[in-house]
């Protein structure tokens, strides 16, 4: 049932995405009266789930759900239907339209995507607010998994500069240490500078992703597992400060001392209800005593909480976008680095329903279709021919030199492209299907 919600999920995100961006071309094209042949959710070779002829359109349903598209009469695209371009121009064809209107075309679906990125994240800022953890009030640092020390960092720093610049949220601080460069970090009193390494990347790429970074927290027992060591001696809101009266105030540091004591009775020190007590525990094999911790008390003070009204949500919400984007770019930046091999990491639509909660969630959901809507754009935009990107690219040379591409060349021009874009979904889909067979051997 949980797979089911996911795939629900991502078919009804993706559904959404195509429509608009798809119908950001679809009206310009009408607006520039030039004929538009087919519109399409999700792609169709061979037979269609459903279609029907409207005017001068066919609006259907593909099966293949990788995209979707609309076929605008007199233009190359990736169907490489070139029957009609052997016939002379008709004023009602993509390629009898002025430059300007057939980079608007183009352009259209992109600008809708941002748009549409806007207007959601517009409607989450006024129905369900922004929180965010200020990294200024994060006095005690940070704590770093094994992978993320092997970046160089050590329990207790406190992140300064990533490239330079102060990370105000910590909301975002994992993934620009991700894309970064260099860190400037606060350790023991010292202030030290040193280079985040693509190959040291990898590590955390390939195995924890943004958890190799949280903010340092006390240990504050949130909730005891029934049946588990501590079911009887711990309590909802016990602080533990030591083992065997070695201070262990912050949690990394009684996550790292308690494995010691394995199948040892240990002396735990703790507040309750700001008393200072005592309580002798057992620790098993697996070091695990079956309690979790209070991370939000924790950050209570750090977190800020803030619901916006319509016209500051409409403020903040283009400056969430532009944050996106920014973000979108970095990632690229660090896929396209062999050195990272973040390529591998690439999820395609076999594995993109994982990004999705198992429980229909609509907060992560519209949260992750605002995020997708700037990451299809900023991927549309790329300059690589078949993408709107690249067919704005040669417009614009058109536009600056005068002199506009062959029908003949623009079909060399968009195989390379097809070409291209065969070998990102053989890549993407490589990913996918090996990522599943690793995970059904692990099993």
């Amino acid at each position: 049932m949980h797979l089911f919600i996911q795939i629900a999920q991502l078919l009804l995100c993706l559904s959404i995405l195509i429509v608009f961006h798809e119908a950001g071309h679809f009206f310009a094209a009408k607006f520039f009266k030039t004929k538009v042949e087919k519109f399409y959710l999700f792609f169709d070779p061979w037979f269609s789930l459903y279609k029907k002829k409207i005017g001068d359109t066919e609006y259907g349903i593909g099966w293949l759900p990788l995209g979707g598209y609309v076929k605008i009469a007199g233009m190359i695209d990736e169907s490489m239907d070139t029957e009609q371009m052997k016939k002379p121009p008709q004023p009602w064809e993509f390629r009898s339209k002025p430059a300007w209107q057939r980079l608007i075309i183009m352009l259209a679906g992109i600008i809708v995507n941002i748009i549409l990125a806007i207007i959601i994240y517009a409607g989450i800022l006024m129905t369900v607010g922004e929180s965010t953890v200020d990294t200024q009030k994060l006095p005690n640092g940070y704590s770093f998994s094994e992978v993320g020390k092997k970046l160089g960092f050590k329990d207790g720093d406190n992140i300064l500069k990533v490239d330079g610049k102060t990370i105000s949220s910590f909301n975002y601080l994992p993934i620009y240490i991700l894309f970064g460069d260099n860190v400037t970090v606060q350790r023991d009193g010292k202030i030290l500078n040193f280079n985040l390494l693509p190959e040291e990347k990898k590590h955390v790429l390939t195995s924890e992703g943004k958890g190799f970074i949280s903010p340092r927290i006390i240990t504050r027992v949130d909730s005891v597992l029934p049946n588990s060591v501590a079911y009887k001696i711990l309590q909802k809101g016990d602080i533990i400060t030591g083992i065997n009266n070695k201070p262990t105030p912050f949690f990394d540091e009684f996550k790292n001392e308690l494995p010691k004591y394995k199948k040892d009775t240990i002396t735990i020190n703790l507040k309750r209800n700001s008393h200072a007590i005592t309580q002798k525990i057992y620790v098993p094999d697996s070091a695990i005593l079956g309690f979790s911790t209070d991370i939000i008390t924790s950050l209570k003070n750090a977190t800020t909480y803030k619901k916006y009204g319509f016209f500051d949500a409409l403020k903040r919400a283009p400056a969430l976008s532009w944050e996106m984007l920014v973000i979108q770019i970095k990632q690229f930046k660090l896929i396209i680095n062999p050195k990272t091999e973040a390529y591998k990491q690439v999820s395609g639509p076999l594995r993109l329903y994982q990004a999705f909660s198992p429980e229909w969630d609509w907060v992560k959901f519209w949260n992750f279709t605002a995020m997708f809507s700037v990451w299809l754009a900023f991927l549309n935009l790329l300059p690589i021919p078949g993408l709107d990107g690249g067919h704005a690219l040669f417009t614009i040379v058109e536009m600056i030199t005068g002199q506009k591409l062959s029908d003949k060349a623009m079909e060399k021009v968009q195989m390379v492209g097809i070409f291209i874009l065969l070998a990102i979904m053989i890549l993407v889909f490589g990913n996918d299907i090996w990522n599943i067979i690793q995970s059904m051997i692990n099993k």
